[in-house]
């Protein structure tokens, strides 16, 4: 299985949340990419950039996104056939992003949000995961989930290893 990353508008492909979550999937035997999209600031041409380079995908993957990069694989879901989702802190229903209407159709998503973020109210992952019966998490931390790592880690350890079975 390939684990493909999309990071958020201020971090980049390999940044601290990406690099962890990236050494976990390998420990399961998942091959890795992360997606740089630091040259595009438009969330749903990032999206397009996402689509494009999994056309011609033959392996199985699972996408992860970060805050904007959240709202990309989620919203990329909905063209494309991945096994699963995993979301942390996930840009939706924001004002400005172009989609409003996620893929409600996707199984197996798990959000991870924070208490605290002051940047993506975690009530925007509430109401997606009420809509789809989506997994979420809400871990005492801020936007950037840093101080949480471990706990991610080990809640996309299990994910990956229940999409595998």
């Amino acid at each position: 299985m390939k684990i493909i990353f999309s990071h958020g508008k201020e971090s980049g492909p390999w940044g601290t949340k990406i690099q962890y979550l990236a050494e976990t999937a390998r420990a399961l035997d998942c091959s890795v990419e992360s997606i740089d999209y630091q040259d595009i600031q438009d969330a749903d041409e990032r999206v397009s950039k996402l689509v494009k380079s999994l056309q011609n995908e033959t392996q199985e993957y699972v996408l992860v996104g970060s805050s904007m990069g959240g709202y990309v694989s989620l919203v990329a879901a909905s063209q494309l056939n991945p096994k699963g989702v995993f979301l942390l802190a996930p840009a939706l229903y924001m004002q400005g992003y172009e989609t409003a209407d996620y893929a409600l159709e996707q199984e197996n998503i798990c959000i991870v949000h924070a208490w605290e973020d002051d940047i993506i109210p975690w009530e925007n992952s509430l109401k997606y995961a009420e809509k789809t019966w989506a997994e979420l998490h809400l871990v005492n931390s801020d936007h950037r989930l840093v101080s949480v790592l471990e706990d991610i880690g080990v809640l996309f350890k299990t994910f990956i290893q229940k999409l595998k079975v």
